[in-house]
């Protein structure tokens, strides 16, 4: 029999907390960022307070993430919340820029990593090199995907996986299909 372990709830303010935390902020340093006090954070972050339409905009600005990353979609029922994430219940995440769709597999934004389903849409490429201070593991469904990693152009398909820790890196879709693959992040970013 497996051992069940007690659930996290989803909140806001746990996701507001491990996107700060992710990104290196301190309480201060989101308060600063906010024109707010440590106090107001921090309640807002255990969930005692509740942040204005206006704060989220600021807060997701500072965390830079799309505001619409901050609302939950699709409740889970009681006895699956923090543990099933259904289909039509996944996050999106992310801004879509340049062609990319994507959606938060993982039931919230609290563990050390996360994982998300990708979706490049054909011939769709992000031209600006991304580097951040993760590791980051990605797994090809269907499509294919060239991915440019420290200046080194790779090809991927369906069944091929890969592997990015810190490096600069972007990725292109010069193909006529959309190319989905999982993408599994550490620490979270989103």
């Amino acid at each position: 029999m497996l051992q069940s372990h007690p659930p996290t709830a989803h909140s806001l303010g746990a996701d507001l907390r491990a996107l700060r935390k992710a990104r290196g902020l301190t309480l201060q340093d989101m308060a600063d960022a906010l024109g707010r006090s440590v106090g107001w954070v921090s309640q807002v972050e255990r969930d005692m307070s509740d942040p204005s339409i206006t704060d989220l905009r600021h807060m997701a600005a500072t965390l830079d993430i799309a505001v619409s990353t901050l609302f939950r979609y699709g409740a889970a029922p009681a006895e699956e919340e923090g543990f099933i994430v259904r289909q039509h219940a996944r996050r999106p995440i992310g801004s879509r820029a340049a062609g990319l769709v994507e959606e938060l597999l993982s039931p919230d934004l609290t563990d050390d990593f996360e994982v998300v389903h990708s979706t490049f849409e054909p011939f769709s490429e992000i031209t600006d090199t991304v580097t951040r201070p993760t590791q980051e593991v990605g797994y090809v469904i269907s499509g294919a995907l060239d991915l440019e990693i420290s200046g080194r152009l790779y090809s991927v398909g369906p069944g091929d996986s890969f592997r990015i820790r810190g490096e600069p890196f972007r990725w292109m879709n010069p193909h006529p299909r959309p190319a989905v693959a999982i993408w599994v992040i550490a620490p979270p970013v989103y």
